[in-house]
């Protein structure tokens, strides 16, 4: 441990005299270097976390933690009420919801668009997922209104693809049963009764909700869903409650989760913060050199105030003790600097949203910052260990000097 000694030579020796300005300069350019390092490592992370959670959320808040699907295209899954009480009945599941997913066309009276048709229980849907919360226009209610022609919500870009208003009608086409001279199309007109806008170009552009009832007539088919959504009261045990609701399931159907349905996504960002904290940390290697750099120009210029210390009974250790507390201080410094800007900036760019983006490229209308106290520790942590080695070669070398030598010729 360094004493009080050790601890003020090394403050005095960082304030460097007017004939030794070169020394002070490069000690400054350090404490600026690993400032700098710290601060982009910071913000760099900052954008990650932020695109990470928001892109999270928007897909946690329009999909299922855990769904049901079959194993392969049949006729559906049948019998899927008694199976939803099964798995309402499982630890930690708090929703649970069947669904009709089909591909479609809707066509307006002069524009049409190809989409996806949702069938929906309106009751459980709306506690797996958010989209429907997230109404510009209309209401929720309205979807179970008993008047004909059926009722529709859809997504704000479909709507305005296909030309859609309030209140107007869409005819939605899809294939029906196939019959000895191809498949049959089936036509039905649909009453939007609501427009939804989430800000993820993947929903508000293709989807579109209505009863499960509705879905079922539009696509000829009988009391079937081919999906159940299922909504957990912690997102991150989606792997573990997938392997417990599979064991519910029968040999047709198999579960899956958020995590292995976005798997690309999800890697791609884990691999994008390692190759981010690597690009940068090399600011911080530069900044280390730097200290090097500064110290051994420091025990250059010190040989003779370092050969009296010794001489009046400093030991060795106490003199490699003096050098590593000036990087050590010079790193500490430099990270205190570079936290306190980086946070700074991270917080008042998520305040007032200093960058925008193009919601149609990125699903986002700004880039998010998300600063993690986690984060400050690790990087402070890396940043002064970083610096801490910088000083072994020079505190090493100024431990070594032998006192008579150096002041054989004053």
């Amino acid at each position: 441990m360094a004493t009080g000694f050790e601890a003020f030579v090394a403050r005095r020796y960082l304030r460097a005299k007017r004939k030794e300005a070169v020394v002070s300069i490069v000690t400054v350019i350090s404490v600026l270097g690993v400032a700098a390092g710290v601060m982009a490592l910071v913000i760099a992370l900052a954008v990650n976390n932020g695109f990470t959670t928001e892109l999270e959320k928007n897909l946690l808040g329009a999909s299922a933690h855990v769904d049901v699907l079959e194993k392969s295209t049949s006729n559906g899954i049948e019998n899927w009420e008694a199976l939803i009480v099964k798995l309402r009945a499982l630890p930690h599941v708090v929703g649970v919801t069947p669904a009709l997913f089909a591909p479609v066309f809707f066509q307006g009276p002069g524009l049409g668009a190809g989409g996806i048709l949702k069938g929906i229980d309106v009751e459980n849907e709306i506690h797996v997922t958010d989209t429907l919360n997230h109404l510009k226009t209309g209401s929720l209610q309205a979807l179970n209104s008993a008047d004909k022609p059926p009722a529709l919500i859809m997504g704000s870009g479909l709507a305005h693809n296909t030309g859609m208003i309030l209140n107007s009608r869409i005819t939605v086409v899809s294939q029906g049963e196939l019959t000895p001279v191809g498949p049959r199309i089936n036509t039905r007109p649909f009453r939007v009764v609501g427009i939804f806008e989430t800000g993820f170009p993947q929903y508000d552009d293709l989807r579109a909700f209505t009863t499960l009832k509705a879905a079922q007539q539009s696509l000829s088919l009988p009391d079937v869903v081919n999906e159940i959504e299922i909504r957990l009261d912690d997102q991150n045990l989606a792997p573990k409650m997938t392997k417990e609701v599979q064991k519910v399931l029968g040999p047709r159907l198999v579960a899956t989760n958020w995590m292995e349905e976005n798997r690309p996504l999800l890697n791609a960002f884990r691999m994008e913060k390692v190759v981010t904290f690597i690009t940068i940390g090399l600011i911080l290697f530069v900044a280390a050199l730097n200290i090097l750099i500064s110290l051994v120009m420091m025990v250059m210029e010190k040989y003779r105030d370092i050969a009296v210390l010794m001489s009046m009974g400093a030991r060795r250790n106490q003199i490699r003790k003096i050098f590593i507390l000036q990087g050590v201080l010079i790193g500490i410094t430099g990270t205190a600097i570079g936290l306190v800007v980086g946070y700074t900036l991270c917080y008042f760019a998520d305040r007032y949203r200093w960058i925008p983006l193009d919601a149609q490229v990125y699903a986002l209308t700004y880039v998010p910052f998300e600063p993690r106290a986690w984060d400050a520790a690790w990087v402070a942590a890396v940043a002064i260990l970083i610096s801490f080695l910088a000083t072994i070669y020079p505190a090493r070398n100024a431990s070594r000097l032998a006192p008579t030598e150096v002041l054989r010729y004053e």
